[in-house]
């Protein structure tokens, strides 16, 4: 088995039908950590894969391997990929990474000015985030919308995170900002754009070394 044996796409509504399978695996995944995760319901999960916001893996086109969606909180100006999971069957091969740079190319297109983000206690997805630029931040960065939080009601950890007064809790937090982003990379986009000036600068350059030669080579001879 092979990362090339599976499809990670959108998920349609052909998908439904995995919804019940998606959600038993999540709560199992959960228990077995023993990390507690917010409880999602089928129709919640089908309700995401309608809305066009949910990644899905197939094992060669027809078996459900994993899952990832998106939701947007505080007016859409942050936006989190919650949810992934793999079956355990088709673990250790890479899929996880998968899902999630496909849910992260979605939120992208879908929500480019908003700050991706995520809550999670898990040292794989955290490596993961990494690798696609997120980076470690206090929870007073996260969105302040009370629906996000609301959802960690039912996670076994909640009575953490309330005696906290929501400033921390044991899942790391963790942001994609494109708008730091965008100035980390003005540098290199700025050089790019001047990349022609850049190209006569290094002809001029090689013109003057090859000169500096040539005379060189005159003085020696003569």
């Amino acid at each position: 088995m092979q990362i090339e044996d599976f499809v990670v796409l959108v998920a349609t509504s052909d998908h439904i039908k995995y919804s019940q399978e998606i959600v038993d695996e999540m709560a199992e995944s959960a228990k077995q950590r023993g990390t507690g995760i917010a409880k999602r319901t089928p129709e919640y999960v089908s309700q995401k894969i309608e809305e066009g916001k949910s990644v899905i893996a197939l094992y060669k086109g027809t078996e459900w391997a994993g899952f990832c969606y998106i939701e947007t909180w505080g007016g859409k100006q942050y936006v989190a990929n919650s949810g992934l999971i793999v079956s355990p069957k088709f673990r250790k091969v890479g899929l996880a990474k998968a899902i999630k740079q496909k849910a992260f190319e979605l939120s992208i297109v879908k929500y480019p000015e908003a700050k991706l983000f995520g809550l999670t206690t898990g040292l794989a997805v955290m490596k993961i985030n990494s690798e696609l630029g997120y980076v470690p931040v206090t929870y007073s960065e996260l969105t302040d919308d009370e629906a996000f939080w609301k959802g960690c009601q039912s996670c076994v950890n909640f009575p953490i995170l309330m005696s906290k007064e929501r400033k921390n809790c044991l899942c790391t937090a963790m942001i994609f900002d494109p708008a730091k982003k965008k100035t980390e990379n003005a540098p290199l986009e700025e050089f790019t754009k001047h990349s022609k000036l850049y190209e006569r600068f290094m002809s001029l350059k090689k013109f003057i070394l090859l000169k500096g030669k040539t005379i060189k080579a005159a003085l020696f001879i003569w």
